[in-house]
């Protein structure tokens, strides 16, 4: 059964903010109030509370071995405007119930808030390249996609998280007036473009496991009754492995992306603790990668044993929106298989 506690504070988190849904946008109050909200929890339960350059918050209950790789469990507190429930803030309020479950260990247990992680994961990838790590790092996530909710399986072992490339491609036409121009005379840059994005779609159904997304289109100049001169389009292109992803790069061209985050495979030893854990409920492991970036990933990147476990998703996958949702009965589990882990992590044999 769901503790209460949990529940009442996924409930304070997500009415942080105005309008429908989650709106604590990082870097904005409402993100700021959040973690405050998590400090308060912190201090509240014990935890020795740090505060890093970035705004990054660890929560750390000292253990008897305290030069022992630490072991840290969390996520974020930021989410995109209307966003869900259980976004982020899941694993950080189940992160501290089952660090305050496992009680003091071997090794230091921490509960972290990394901050602005939808825009990019800011917060990890600083403290990856700027501050001390721990050795562990097992973060609780709702799965934000179908394949567990298809499979039957209320829990999920991450494999890797998704590399992710983005790029701006650009179209040049001539603007004519839409009534008097022929349409064998057009230069029509919208055309084009959408040409392109059925060319990104066709492509990346062609990788196994890898996913492309135009989301942004940008049309000059703007009128019902003119001929597009320029659009300008943004590409999302995703998979789950080195390989996929480059081959990914080459046919959809993108090898001048602007942004890049490479893939990341998570640890072998935290996924067997997690599968076994999850076993152990008398439940089939399944394991699948994730398409979406998490902060586990600049931490893996960085040498950290990380792990992620997924909790499945209803209504269809959705996430990043209001309709965001998964049960109290599958949410229950996965704080059981969490504690397990950090209780095995953090006491070694």
């Amino acid at each position: 059964m769901l503790s209460t506690t949990l529940n009442r504070r996924l409930d304070h988190v997500f009415h942080i903010g105005d309008g429908a849904g989650a709106n604590r946008i990082g870097g904005t109050l409402e993100e700021d109030q959040a973690c405050a909200l998590a400090v308060s929890w912190m201090e509240e339960a014990g935890l020795e509370v740090e505060l890093d350059e970035r705004g990054n918050v660890v929560g750390r209950l000292r253990g008897t071995k305290p030069d022992l790789p630490e072991v840290w469990t969390g996520s974020h507190l930021d989410s995109v405007p209307r966003g869900g429930r259980l976004d982020g803030a899941l694993g950080v309020v189940a992160g501290l119930e089952a660090v305050m479950a496992v009680g003091r260990s071997e090794r230091t247990l921490g509960v972290v808030v990394f901050r602005d992680e939808e825009t990019g994961c800011h917060g990890s990838r600083w403290r990856a390249r700027s501050a001390p790590l721990p050795g562990f790092y097992v973060e609780l996530h709702v799965e934000q996609g179908p394949v567990l909710a298809s499979a039957g399986a209320p829990l999920g072992v991450v494999t890797s998280i998704a590399g992710i490339v983005r790029c701006t491609r650009e179209f040049s036409g001539r603007a004519d007036h839409a009534g008097t121009t022929p349409m064998s005379a057009r230069r029509d840059a919208l055309t084009a473009a959408a040409e392109y994005v059925l060319e990104v779609r066709d492509r990346a159904a062609a990788i196994d496991g890898a996913v492309a997304t135009v989301g942004q289109l940008e049309v000059k100049p703007g009128a019902a009754n003119v001929i597009p001169e320029s659009a300008r389009v943004t590409v999302d292109a995703r998979a789950p492995d080195l390989e996929r992803l480059d081959r990914l790069i080459a046919a959809l061209a993108l090898e001048d992306a602007h942004y890049r985050i490479p893939p990341a495979a998570m640890s072998e030893q935290v996924r067997a603790v997690l599968g076994e854990e999850v076993e152990r409920l008398g439940l089939t492991v399944v394991e699948l990668p994730s398409g979406a970036g998490h902060d586990a990933a600049p931490l893996a990147a960085a040498g950290v044993e990380a792990g992620m476990l997924f909790v499945r998703s209803l209504n269809g996958g959705a996430s990043h929106c209001p309709e965001e949702h998964s049960s109290d009965e599958d949410i229950a589990l996965a704080v059981q298989v969490l504690t397990a882990a950090l209780r095995r992590l953090s006491n070694p044999k």
